[in-house]
């Protein structure tokens, strides 16, 4: 069984060698893509708005008002979190700052001798979007401060530097390539392939082998494992020599999530093939599946940005993770241990999706 799947796996490697347009062009794609994407949108400067979350420690007339003010500041989006997922997301650069209002800031107001003091959280090594945070939080006060009888200063910021890596718009597209490559060849490429091998009668050849579907199965996985982390190597190579994009975490993670994706679309892309009766109808059906995963799986823009009922349905798709994983590690150097969420969910969706594609794999057309 075992010299069945390795000469599978070594057939599998010698026939996408030998289809040079098929292999040029599942990796020019996505690479056109990036350089289309980088050269319109990336430059230097900073592609998102500056969102912020403010947290009311205190809950008083005064600090509600003063929070109220904040939100009407020009510039400034804000995210409702809980202090600690405001931090967290400060941390991973999905917030530019955290403003925290402590208790008895109402106090300190109504007090004469007493100041009150506002807390806000920015990175510190982005030059650009901390020097307008703490502009914009500065103004608002001096606004409130203006109001205090005799004009005397009445609140004071106290700033806290996060250390993060400054990141572009390229930063965050590049791991959203990956995924989309990934989703493409293995989703896509699988269900065409293997519902043309059906009709050709190449499948029903090796049926007449000890071969098992599972080993068939799988032998084409590892094959596709393969080559894809080649061609994920190369968009990385080439988005840091182009764009300056750098992976911060461990490049044994993101090779995990990179195999794990593979493992789960190709298993969704066999499924498709069984469900399909021609070549013809595989691809159609292939995209219908992968097409709204391209505008809702996070690989262009936040999903944060979508509307609240796709939310769920983000939640519930494989590609939404793996962006989410695949970002994790490149932009923020994220492990295993903060990766839960996606690493669980990927995991299920292949192992539901291979034992389907397993149990309805057919040899020949019906």
């Amino acid at each position: 069984m075992m010299k069945a799947y390795l000469q599978l796996v070594k057939a599998q490697l010698l026939l996408f060698a030998r289809n040079k347009n098929s292999f040029i062009w599942s990796l020019l794609l996505p690479v056109f893509m990036m350089i289309a994407l980088g050269t319109l949108l990336g430059g230097d400067n900073e592609q998102f708005a500056l969102e912020v979350s403010i947290i009311d420690r205190d809950n008083s007339v005064s600090s509600k008002e003063l929070v109220q003010a904040l939100k009407k500041a020009p510039g400034v989006t804000t995210v409702d979190q809980s202090e600690k997922n405001a931090l967290a997301s400060l941390k991973k650069n999905e917030l530019q700052m955290v403003i925290v209002v402590p208790r008895g800031f109402g106090t300190a107001m109504a007090s004469k001798t007493e100041k009150a003091v506002v807390t806000v959280y920015q990175d510190q090594g982005n030059l650009s979007t901390s020097k307008i945070g703490t502009a914009i939080v500065a103004g608002t006060i001096d606004e409130i401060n203006k109001k205090i009888v005799n004009f005397q200063p009445r609140i004071d910021i106290k700033e806290k530097g996060i250390s993060t890596h400054q990141l572009k718009y390229m930063d965050f597209l590049v791991p959203g390539i990956l995924a989309l490559l990934i989703m493409s060849n293995n989703l896509n490429g699988v269900a065409a392939q293997i519902a043309s091998w059906r009709e050709r009668s190449i499948l029903r050849r090796m049926q007449g082998t000890p071969l098992s579907s599972g080993t068939f199965i799988a032998g084409q996985m590892t094959a596709r494992i393969l080559i894809n982390v080649v061609q994920a190597f190369v968009v990385i190579l080439i988005a840091h020599f182009i764009f300056g994009v750098n992976v911060y975490g461990s490049w044994g993670t993101l090779l995990f999530f990179v195999l794990l994706g593979t493992l789960t679309f190709m298993s969704i892309g066999f499924i498709v093939a069984s469900l399909a009766k021609t070549p013809e109808s595989a691809s159609p059906i292939a995209g219908l599946i992968s097409f709204p995963m391209m505008f809702i799986g996070g690989i262009f823009f936040p999903v944060r940005q979508l509307p609240d009922f796709l939310q769920i349905v983000v939640q519930a798709i494989p590609i939404g993770h793996l962006t989410t994983a695949l970002r994790g590690v490149m932009n923020n150097g994220a492990t295993f241990a903060t990766l839960q969420v996606p690493l669980w969910i990927l995991l299920t969706w292949f192992i539901v999706s291979f034992t389907v594609a397993a149990l309805t794999f057919r040899w020949d057309v019906k």
